[in-house]
């Protein structure tokens, strides 16, 4: 098995950075440090590096679609802590979406992903335990819909080449599930588990590769973790850094692994144990990735008019 080969690690000290994805059109990675509230656009080859502070923490975004009109004024869909927006970096102009949680003070907006379809998902997790639970959301033309309920902390979410499978996880039980995935309605199957992470480790951001293998970075486990269609660990590629949180396979050939990493939690021993924890890590990487989905043209102003989100029956 080839290992990953470590290309650059750019020293930004995130606090919880998350959210990576790769803009093929710009060639460059946008990612989020969370609890920093700051969102970043790393350009490759040349590393010139764009950031941006941010009036709210965001979980998880997609970049508009190139030709959305909306995009003139907004050039990213976000899920704020408190729910979804469009939203420019540049200017800060948020255009409020929708709410899903205004009840639950407790909650914040956690994981998301746009699936082949260009729907947009994310999932609010539990800061503080008052009782609730966190729900993954979708958001598309219809509006918003909560599709899975009861979770603690929604994340490693991406879906199978054919969009057959959903996978997704509840990353404090170490246990990745897989959904059936009806890819015209947006609806899942009840889950079935998928793959079991190794002890001591969280699932937190997955991605899918062109093998249409699962790759996982593993909070508190110092890797990234490969498993097979079938569930199999087939790899496990150690990292210098003990809380890895999100992957995006980007560069002109997709053969390059982009992994947000945390600082949070981590005591001044370990911080100097870890001199790349809050890095971004750039690793020439054995795999090939896939494009990224682009998010569908919506009509934005009738998802705003909608209202709140509902629940799916079954």
């Amino acid at each position: 098995m080839s290992d990953f080969t470590l290309l650059h690690s750019i020293p930004l000290k995130n606090k919880l950075g998350e959210g990576i994805i790769w803009h093929g059109a710009t060639q460059s990675v946008w990612w989020t440090d969370i609890h920093g509230r700051f969102l970043y656009q790393l350009f490759w080859p040349s590393l010139q590096l764009n950031s941006f502070p941010l009036p709210e923490r965001i979980s998880c975004f997609a970049l508009l679609n190139a030709h959305d009109p909306m995009r003139a004024d907004y050039s990213m869909l976000v899920a704020f802590e408190s729910g979804f927006a469009l939203y420019q970096p540049q200017t800060q102009n948020i255009f409020w979406l929708v709410k899903p949680e205004p009840h639950l003070s407790g909650n914040r907006m956690n994981d998301g992903r746009i699936d082949h379809q260009g729907r947009f998902w994310a999932g609010t997790m539990k800061e503080q335990d008052q009782g609730q639970h966190g729900t993954l959301y979708r958001l598309d033309q219809q509006g918003c819909d909560a599709v899975i309920t009861g979770l603690q902390i929604p994340n490693s979410l991406c879906w199978n080449k054919s969009s057959s499978i959903m996978y997704h996880a509840d990353s404090p039980t170490g246990e990745i599930y897989s959904y059936r995935f009806d890819s015209t309605k947006g609806s899942v199957g009840q889950p079935q588990l998928f793959a079991t992470v190794p002890k001591g480790a969280e699932p937190d951001g997955a991605v899918i590769d062109a093998e249409d293998h699962l790759l996982c970075a593993l909070w508190g486990g110092a890797a990234i973790a490969r498993f097979s269609p079938s569930g199999q660990q087939t790899a496990l590629h150690a990292l210098p850094v003990n809380q890895p949180t999100c992957l995006a396979f980007g560069g002109p050939d997709l053969n390059l692994l982009f992994v947000t990493t945390a600082r949070q939690g981590l005591t001044e021993e370990q911080l100097n144990a870890e001199p790349d924890a809050g890095s971004l890590l750039i690793y020439q990487s054995p795999y090939q990735g896939l494009p990224e989905s682009e998010l569908a043209v919506l009509d934005w102003t009738a998802i705003q008019k909608s209202g709140g989100c509902d629940v799916e029956a079954g």
